[in-house]
């Protein structure tokens, strides 16, 4: 039943955001921030893909534990592409601002870019089946800074500049690192908190509707 379940409900996950990111690129009518969100959309839907489509073949046929190695690479992939799609997420919020901001800019690429040379350190062991918790939590840590910085830029454009459009984005990447880091933290010793997944799977198809609905508004 959980193969099944599971299956189904991140298929039509990926095909969704994939087909809302491609609508985006195609309907955003020159306007920059809303082909940003639709690459942003494709980015989120295909770097899941490498962990996802893995997973589901495993479930559905000899069993996880079978599968380490392409599960591995899979959540290796996506650990990086999450991370470009926060970078993208901060130039979406750019978009909506008078004043430039370097000081931001090089916060947001120095947080990526420590998150990825740790991604790429052997020391993750990926392709493990017994990948060290410590290495989980010093990758998170500037990923989370990232996503913090993201959410107070999103939370004052929506709070201090009556930014309508985006309003409560940064709530959904708030529920979206709260069902992700129980996740990193206690999932390899208490396996039910994985499926704190979905909801953050949902949080984030909550984001990638925020922009379609946007570009629906402002692009008539």
């Amino acid at each position: 039943m959980q193969a099944i379940v599971e299956t189904l409900f991140d298929a039509v996950y990926l095909i969704s955001v994939i087909t809302i990111g491609v609508f985006m690129i195609r309907g955003s009518k020159g306007e920059r921030q809303f082909r940003l969100f639709g690459w942003m959309a494709v980015v989120l839907g295909a770097g899941d893909s490498f962990h996802l489509v893995p997973r589901a073949i495993a479930l559905c046929t000899t069993g996880l534990e079978n599968y380490t190695v392409p599960l591995g690479l899979g959540k290796w992939i996506t650990s990086v592409t999450m991370t470009i799609f926060y970078v993208l997420l901060y130039y979406v919020w750019q978009r909506y601002q008078i004043n430039g901001r370097h000081g931001l800019t090089a916060a947001v690429y120095g947080l990526a870019g420590v998150r990825i040379v740790l991604c790429m350190m052997p020391q993750n062991q990926w392709l493990s089946a017994d990948s060290p918790l410590s290495w989980g939590i010093y990758r998170n840590i500037p990923f989370a800074l990232l996503g913090l910085l993201v959410i107070l830029l999103f939370y004052r454009g929506a709070r201090g500049h009556g930014d309508n459009a985006f309003r409560w984005m940064w709530l959904t990447i708030v529920l979206s690192f709260g069902f992700y880091i129980p996740v990193v933290l206690w999932a390899d010793i208490i396996p039910l908190i994985g499926m704190l997944m979905i909801p953050k799977t949902c949080a984030y198809v909550w984001t990638v509707l925020i922009g379609y609905f946007t570009m629906k508004q402002e692009c008539r």
